[in-house]
C-alpha cells in the first residue's frame, strides 16, 4: 500500500497484520480523492476508524493542513503512529485512541471544526447508520464540510437522518464511498 499522489507520493504505508482491519485500495483512494477534487486543499480532515490512517494521510499529502485520526484497535494503533512518524507527519497529524462507541467527546473537546471527514467503519452492526445521525459529529462539520463514508457494496447506503443527507455514491470493486453534507447545505459536486 502507498500514497497515490501530492507530496508524500509514492511512500509506503505499514500494514496491519491480519484479517480485523481492511485497508483502502490505492484504486478506491485515488478514485475517492480524484471525486473531491480540490476539497481536500487546507482542509482540516478527522479520519474516523483511522485503521492505517491511508485516507487521511492521503488528505496530508494532497494539502490538507491537518488531520485528526481516531482508533480504537491496539495493532491499528501502533501501525497509525508508525506511518505517521516514518513519513514525517507529526506536526499535522494528530492519533486519538478512542472507541467510537463511547462517542465523539475527546474530539469535540477542543472545539475543532473539520471540512471533510472519513468514516470506514465495521461493515457489520448499524456503525453507518449510528455514524449520520451522530449529533456530537454534525457539531464538527464545518459550512461545507463533507463526509465520506465506506461501506460493503452489497450494503444499501444510509438515507442520512436529517442532519446529514446522502449526495451521491461512487463505487470501486466490492467497496462502496457515500458523500454526505450537512442538510442545510445546497449540495454540489457529488454526482456520480
Amino acid at each position: 500500500m502507498r500514497v497515490v499522489a501530492g507530496e508524500l507520493r509514492g511512500r509506503r504505508l505499514s500494514s496491519v497484520p491480519g484479517r480485523e482491519t481492511r485497508p483502502t485500495t490505492d484504486r478506491a483512494r485515488a478514485g475517492v480523492f480524484d471525486w473531491l477534487g480540490s476539497r481536500v486543499e487546507a482542509a482540516r480532515v478527522l479520519d474516523l476508524f483511522a485503521g492505517t490512517g491511508a485516507l487521511g494521510i492521503e488528505a496530508l499529502s494532497r494539502g490538507a493542513r491537518e488531520a485528526v485520526f481516531v482508533e480504537r484497535a491496539r495493532p491499528a494503533l501502533r501501525v497509525l503512529r508508525e506511518n505517521v512518524a516514518s513519513l514525517g507527519l507529526g506536526d499535522r497529524a494528530r492519533v486519538v485512541e478512542r472507541d467510537l462507541a463511547r462517542g465523539l467527546g475527546p474530539v469535540a473537546a477542543d472545539g475543532a471544526v473539520f471540512e471533510l471527514v472519513f468514516a470506514d467503519p465495521p461493515y457489520e452492526g448499524d456503525w453507518l447508520a449510528r455514524l449520520v445521525s451522530c449529533e456530537t459529529l454534525f457539531r464538527l462539520l464545518g459550512p461545507d464540510a463533507v463526509v465520506i463514508a465506506e461501506r460493503s457494496a452489497r450494503a444499501a447506503p444510509e438515507s442520512g437522518a436529517g442532519r446529514l443527507v446522502l449526495r451521491g455514491t461512487k463505487r470501486y470493486g466490492e467497496t462502496a464511498f457515500d458523500w454526505y453534507e450537512r442538510a442545510d447545505e445546497e449540495g454540489g459536486g457529488a454526482s456520480e
